[in-house]
């Protein structure tokens, strides 16, 4: 298990917290288990298919959650540089709503589903930009340091809705997508009842609720920062693979 640093706060049960900070669990830092992202969950991003799911391999829509897992060397933090591989020109910021289990969670039941969540988190799942559903994107979405989490992890409690929750992302200071967790497919509860359906999350795990459609573009240099309601802030830097540490993801 990676041990993801969240920022040193104490418990704050204000939401805006100490000088706005949101509220957030009690700990300096979280072992984070298994980081499992969410295709075709906001309508936006399933609708852009088309007919495309009724064709081969498909033939139709999916009937469970698509899911695909961020491995451990893919998690970095708040502020940690975005590597951008050689020959790659931009990457895709992809905006999440991260759920974190803080219980043993098999089959649970839509009403019962966030009594499983210890809390909220932002999670940029960074991309290589690509087209193809047809097999899994391991070398488009898998390099080291494309998914940076945090800097908080806020206690369920704090936020009264996850299902209403405003996702902005902004490049350079400017904002370059918008959407609300309003317009997912699955809602948080009922994507967590019809994933542990067929799989256990464990205390630590991290669900993406998916991430919209059109996710913006961001190229060495800039600042990426992505912002969801009552979370606050994850801000990070696209640098060249090269300069970091001699470049590790080749």
């Amino acid at each position: 298990m990676t041990e993801v640093q969240i920022r040193n706060v104490d418990l704050r049960r204000d939401i805006r917290g100490k000088a706005g900070e949101p509220a957030s669990v009690s700990r300096d830092s979280i072992e984070i288990g298994t980081v499992y992202g969410t295709l075709l969950n906001y309508h936006g991003t399933f609708e852009a298919l088309g007919n495309a799911v009724n064709e081969a391999p498909y033939k139709a829509p999916p009937k469970a959650p698509v899911l695909y897992i961020k491995p451990v060397n893919t998690v970095s933090g708040h502020h940690s540089p975005i590597p951008v591989p050689d020959g790659t020109d931009q990457l895709e910021v992809g905006a999440a709503l991260g759920l974190v289990i803080g219980k043993v969670a098999t089959r649970v039941k839509e009403k019962d589903a966030l009594d499983y969540v210890t809390g909220f988190t932002i999670v940029n799942d960074v991309s290589i930009p690509h087209t193809s559903f047809y097999r899994p994107a391991i070398s488009q979405k898998s390099r080291d340091g494309f998914c940076p989490i945090g800097p908080y992890i806020v206690e369920r409690e704090a936020i009264d809705n996850a299902d209403t929750l405003t996702v902005k992302v902004l490049v350079n200071g400017e904002v370059r997508q918008e959407n609300t967790t309003a317009n997912l497919v699955r809602s948080v509860a009922r994507l967590l009842e019809d994933v542990t359906d067929f799989m256990t999350l464990h205390p630590g795990d991290i669900l993406l609720v998916g991430v919209p459609e059109n996710p913006p573009l961001a190229k060495v240099g800039d600042l990426v920062r992505i912002e969801i309601d009552g979370i606050g802030y994850l801000e990070n830097t696209l640098v060249n693979e090269s300069d970091i540490d001699g470049g590790a993801s080749r």
